[in-house]
């Protein structure tokens, strides 16, 4: 048994042989997961406790321990710690609870379980258009937008990126509201040396594939105040409250103090996102230098005509860049939809920024929440003429580099 881990190394090898390249690829992102990582959940597997168990409580206290906040709290996704930071605010439990039909701002550029889950809480949305330069939230037209409805902001922290987090906190303070924070798609990027997800009552985290770490699914939600842990524990198992009441005399009893859903984690994904955790800032820096690299040969090509445009930060961000987001030149605007198709068959994997414009979905007919048809043009040129590519965790090959250039000036001559 000793020489187990070089078994499974050699086995994990064995299926994935067929996976080195033939050919040009260039997907969202590039072998995720080591070895070492897929080890380490099965090495879960192995002891049969795949529940939800200690290594997720490790994991929870690093993860906290790392964003210098109070509490984290493990959960099966991204959009689950959504859901219990928009429930949280709505639950009698907590104190100065919001009601139904309170107002909360988000984006027009945001995701579609960023918003839902404040709607499913009765809350009602105000949208907000957003910086272009930055993909992320218009600061200036922020404070304008709050009325005495208003009661939260959901901040979506855009591909690694940061609005002015400063003025945004002293307006909430000012103004009395409550926080959340997705940030999803930024684990690891700061604003002023704080990590974003920590400046508000909740912040919520990602770890699905593509993310800045993985566990193939997977998110992680933290606070500060005892009484909002307490609350976002009972809410993620059924109500219950074994979760913060660990005396042996409660182990087998089943004491539902509120309402609940059932988010836990498996420590499965625990194991596997705690082990990538490690590698973190590794993962941020390679993904920089390699953002860094791609945009310096495009602008150093002898093809480079100003086709694409990219998206700034300021002195005070220290981004984590998920992808490269870019935005395609006015005057080729019409070739748009051929120059995506043609960079995905050339297995360059391209996706639009987060999901354009909110406001053109479906979803907002439905249940009319645009009900004045307002226009969001901030948001609506980013749907036009945006989209992104991914940033991976291994320093980018030249080789490599001078294909991915190559096709991105293509646009020319289509």
């Amino acid at each position: 048994m000793k020489n187990y881990k070089d078994k499974l190394n050699k086995l994990i090898d064995y299926f994935n042989n067929n996976k080195k390249e033939r050919y040009f690829n260039y997907p969202l992102l590039d072998d995720a997961l080591s070895n070492e990582d897929i080890i380490k959940g099965m090495e879960v597997l192995l002891k049969k406790k795949i529940t939800m168990g200690e290594i997720t409580e490790r994991f929870e206290y690093e993860f906290a321990k790392f964003l210098n906040v109070k509490y984290a709290l493990m959960v099966n996704s991204g959009s689950s710690a959504n859901l219990l930071a928009s429930f949280a605010l709505v639950n009698p439990q907590k104190n100065n609870f919001l009601k139904r039909g309170d107002e909360f701002l988000i984006q027009s550029l945001c995701w579609s379980t960023s918003l839902w889950p404040l709607v499913q809480a009765g809350l009602k949305p105000k949208f907000i258009d957003v910086d272009l330069d930055t993909l992320n939230i218009n600061e200036n037209i922020f404070e304008k937008s709050i009325t005495k409805k208003t009661k939260a902001a959901m901040l979506v922290h855009v591909l690694g990126n940061s609005t002015n987090m400063k003025k945004i906190s002293n307006i909430i303070k000012k103004k009395f509201l409550y926080l959340i924070e997705d940030t999803c798609e930024s684990l690891g990027a700061k604003y002023n040396s704080k990590f974003l997800g920590t400046f508000g009552d909740f912040g919520t985290y990602s770890f699905y594939y593509s993310h800045q770490i993985t566990s193939g699914e997977g998110g992680m939600i933290v606070c500060n105040k005892k009484e909002d842990y307490k609350l976002i524990n009972i809410l993620r198992a059924h109500g219950w409250d074994r979760g913060i009441n660990k005396s042996p005399k409660n182990k087998n009893t089943f004491n539902f103090i509120n309402s609940g859903f059932n988010l836990r984690p498996l420590d499965i994904t625990a194991a596997i996102g705690m082990n990538q955790f490690k590698r973190l800032n590794k993962f941020k820096r390679i993904r920089n230098e390699n953002r860094e690299k791609i945009i310096k040969a495009l602008y150093s090509s002898s093809d480079w005509k100003n086709q694409l445009q990219f998206i700034n930060y300021s002195k005070e961000v220290e981004p984590s860049w998920f992808g490269l987001p870019m935005l395609i030149d006015k005057k080729y605007l019409s070739k748009k939809k051929r120059y995506i198709q043609l960079l995905n068959k050339l297995n360059i994997e391209t996706r639009p920024i987060i999901s354009g414009n909110f406001m053109n979905q479906k979803c907002i007919d439905l249940y009319n929440l645009n009900p004045k048809k307002l226009n969001f043009n901030n948001s609506q040129e980013i749907e036009d003429r945006g989209f992104f590519i991914g940033l991976h965790t291994q320093p980018i090959s030249n080789e490599k580099l001078k294909r991915l250039v190559k096709s991105l000036l293509l646009i020319e001559s289509i």
